[in-house]
């Protein structure tokens, strides 16, 4: 039997899968001395300029990237609350905002889909580069603006262009994988996550307002090769590796490899370059 991933039973396999490979990689998420996830996201909360006592609203909290730059900057007056679909991703952000000192904050496992949450709760929702994850981004676009109070606002972050280098790598995959599995990064360079208007008109459709976008560069740098391949296994890129056989990791790697020395500067590291897009919103 073929499970449609827009039909119910279809999408809660498919958030089964999400959340066992973030399960998975929980202990190493934004852990394998690769800035990536944490200033992506601290980069897209300082755009949405929470102001002091807001409350805040994290979607796919991860290891709390956002969830710790969102409860300081509300202040004690203020609180956040953080959401996985991750059970032990949600434990290692609970862990992480304590460890900060951070009390402003609840963490809880559910489902970014369709949070199970009051409505009007929130004056602002976060969710950094988890929107394209999911089985239907505009079915949850419309789930989180019924979270937001009227005039709150929705700060996302996606993926825009990235350097050669990181397309020719990403393109090793590709024959690898089985047939119509989506690219975990971006949904697909055709989809609505290829281009800003794209992003765009999906949260307009969702009910914002005020609908903008602006972009963040981020340098990503690996000391070798075997760094890059400890960061394609520590975040949602997990799925893809876990999908080609065994057999075959080596040549993937290796192949590469070939690929990442084209990036490797004076220094001996190799650089990668991505742009980040992030889109603001107001709920109507």
């Amino acid at each position: 039997m073929r499970l449609d991933p827009m039909e119910p039973t279809g999408q809660v396999s498919r958030s089964a899968r999400v959340a066992a490979v973030f399960d998975r990689v929980a202990d190493v998420y934004d852990n394998v001395g690769v800035p990536w996830f944490t200033p992506i996201a601290e980069q897209l909360v300082r755009l949405a300029s929470p102001g002091g006592g807001a409350r805040a609203l994290d979607v796919g909290c991860g290891r709390g990237a956002a969830t710790a730059a969102l409860a300081r900057a509300v202040g004690p007056g203020g609180h956040v609350t953080g959401i996985d679909l991750s059970p032990r991703m949600v434990e290692a952000c609970a862990a992480h905002v304590a460890g900060l000192g951070l009390s402003n904050v609840d963490v809880r496992v559910q489902d970014a889909s369709a949070p199970s949450l009051p409505a009007a709760a929130y004056d602002l929702l976060v969710s950094s580069l988890v929107v394209f994850f999911l089985p239907d981004p505009l079915a949850a676009l419309v789930a989180w603006r019924r979270l937001l109070a009227p005039g709150g606002r929705l700060a996302i972050s996606t993926f825009a262009g990235r350097d050669q280098v990181w397309e020719a790598v990403d393109a090793v995959f590709q024959p690898y994988l089985p047939a119509g599995m989506l690219d975990a990064r971006t949904t697909g360079a055709t989809g609505p996550f290829g281009h800003d208007s794209g992003v765009e008109e999906l949260v307009a459709a969702a009910g914002y307002t005020e609908v903008r976008t602006t972009h963040f560069d981020i340098e990503v740098v690996f000391t070798d090769v075997d760094q890059w391949y400890a960061f394609s296994r520590s975040h949602g890129q997990r799925a893809m590796w876990d999908a080609i056989a065994s057999a075959d990791h080596d040549t993937v790697k290796a192949i590469a490899g070939d690929h990442l020395e084209q990036a490797r500067g004076a220094d001996g590291r190799i650089r990668l370059h991505q742009r980040v897009r992030n889109t603001l919103a107001i709920s109507s």
